[in-house]
């Protein structure tokens, strides 16, 4: 998935913009220059095209505290891994300094930048010192109002454009698989085992791998495009600058996978990390696959691997759907059943299922076990449909969607896993009132 930074300095209205397009109000939004002071992350979609928004503290090239310099090197490491970067001003206090000094950064950063002139709240015209604007050599500027909503429309357009046309990605039936996991589990190690050639590099020492490196699969089991990206570490062991540019490429990786491998050490077993790891994928919505990896270092008995699947099922019960498989990178260890596997997860993914065999399974479930009661009043469910897939999304048509509770979409989800499979992938229920359009 393409990345969009939203750059400028303090207090031009970069957070407000941020939760205008994402829908969401995840950037805290206050006059006070300096609120924003790392990265925020939401996703947006426009003309059929998705794409990661990053919103960015504000830049002060001026300021010598340590917190405007942590600010500037948050944002520098935004305009290093965006693919399009939105340029935002702020017309009330027109041109100044600042603004001259950051373009100069975009400019020298060789990626496409659109220049916004923001709180030209009025319609129409924008006003006269929006023009001055044209002085930063950065094009045609777009007036904007991150308020009112007014020019998101153009400025979404203008983005678009630069973003890479991603409707035809799956048309040669390529799957797309990021390995993810902590650092040092061996996700290298499976990349370099699957091609037999030494195509990422393998050390003991954590972090080797700084960005998401893909590698294309050809084999008589299909075509793959495998990604190894950067161990995730606790945001704590975070440190330096190029290994928060690589964590932000492995989550993006993740978004633009369609199916997740989450690598986890046999010899450390569980971790809180894990968990973490894994919740990024199962979030996004992708298929997933659980490899233990580094099996062959493991002392065995014939209850061995029994109970270490009995522990991890215990320990990633929030993704009861994804399969375990035991392999090891260094001997090659089942990697013809991770293939298959693969490719089962993803025809999980990607599977349909006819709205008249869905409601012929909602009337079985709904008859074994009714729709619950509130306060004197029983749930109805009329009907239901799938909506999409990649993940299997499926909205329920219902009288009060206050009374369809958690509980019973649970029960209905393991319904519907229980009748039409779908290992491997998480499903999404949506509930709508029948009136609603």
């Amino acid at each position: 998935m393409s990345i969009v930074a939203v750059v400028g300095r303090p207090n031009v209205g970069k957070s407000t913009l941020f939760n205008k397009l994402t829908g969401q109000k995840k950037a805290i939004v206050e006059d006070t220059p300096g609120v924003t002071r790392d990265r925020i992350y939401g996703t947006c979609e426009w003309n059929n095209k998705n794409f990661s928004l990053v919103d960015t503290g504000g830049i002060d090239m001026q300021s010598e505290d340590n917190i405007s310099k942590g600010i500037l090197n948050q944002s520098l490491i935004a305009i290093d891994c965006a693919d399009v970067i939105v340029f935002m001003t702020d017309v009330r206090s027109g041109l100044v300094s600042t603004d001259m000094e950051v373009a100069d950064i975009l400019q020298k950063s060789g990626k496409p930048i659109i220049l916004c002139v923001n709180k030209c709240d009025s319609v129409g015209s924008p006003p006269d010192d929006f023009y001055e604007f044209y002085n930063l050599g950065l094009g045609d500027p777009i007036a904007l109002s991150s308020v009112h909503g007014h020019g998101t429309g153009d400025l979404l357009d203008k983005i678009c454009e630069f973003l890479p046309d991603d409707s035809c990605e799956n048309d040669d039936d390529t799957i797309k698989v990021a390995i993810v996991g902590k650092p040092n589990v061996g996700k290298s190690s499976l990349i370099n085992k699957i091609t037999n050639e030494e195509r990422c590099l393998v050390s003991n020492l954590a972090g080797t791998t700084r960005d998401a490196i893909d590698t294309s699969v050809n084999n008589s089991y299909g075509n793959f495009i495998f990604t190894d990206t950067a161990g995730l570490r606790r945001q704590k062991k975070v440190y330096d600058n190029i290994e928060k540019y690589s964590v932000i490429r492995a989550k993006a990786a993740i978004e633009r996978s369609d199916v997740c491998i989450i690598m986890i050490d046999a010899n450390e077993g569980f971790t809180e990390q894990d968990s973490k790891v894994a919740g990024l994928a199962h979030e996004a919505g992708k298929a997933c696959i659980i490899a233990v990896n580094k099996w062959d270092s493991i002392e065995k008995d014939s209850n061995t691997m029994k109970e270490y699947k009995k522990n991890l099922q215990r320990d990633f019960s929030f993704m009861s759907y994804a399969p375990f498989i035991f392999i090891s990178a260094k001997t090659g260890l089942r990697l013809n059943e991770l293939f298959a596997l693969i490719n089962d997860v993803y025809l999980s993914s990607t599977k349909r299922v006819s709205t008249g065999v869905l409601n012929d399974m909602l009337a079985q479930a709904t008859l074994r076990v009714q729709p619950p009661t509130d306060k004197g009043k029983r749930l109805k469910i009329y009907y239901t449909t799938q909506i999409k897939t990649q993940p299997p999304t499926f909205v329920f048509f219902v009288n009060e969607v206050e009374l369809f509770h958690f509980s019973y979409q649970r029960y209905l989800e393991n319904q519907i896993r229980d009748t039409f499979g779908f290992e491997g992938t998480p499903i999404r229920i949506v509930s709508r009132n029948k009136r609603e359009k």
